[in-house]
């Protein structure tokens, strides 16, 4: 017998905090701002996997960009 995984197809803004290592606030801020992309669904923001390793992408380009510099 097998057993299917099921991956999430998106995440809540409080999962992502958890993800990321981050706080609530500090997430909701950088979903707020447009630096983590999200979608409005009913009352709630879900922000999908990919855009999550848009930001830490984005973030890590920065970081070498400073680096180099």
């Amino acid at each position: 017998m097998t057993t299917a995984v099921i991956e999430r197809k998106w995440h809540t803004t409080a999962e992502v905090a958890q993800m990321l290592g981050y706080g609530l606030s500090k997430t909701k801020m950088l979903v707020l701002t447009g630096e983590i992309r999200s979608i409005k669904d009913g009352h709630n923001r879900r922000i999908l996997p990919r855009w999550v390793d848009e930001y830490v992408e984005s973030r890590a380009r920065e970081a070498e960009m400073e680096w180099s510099a």
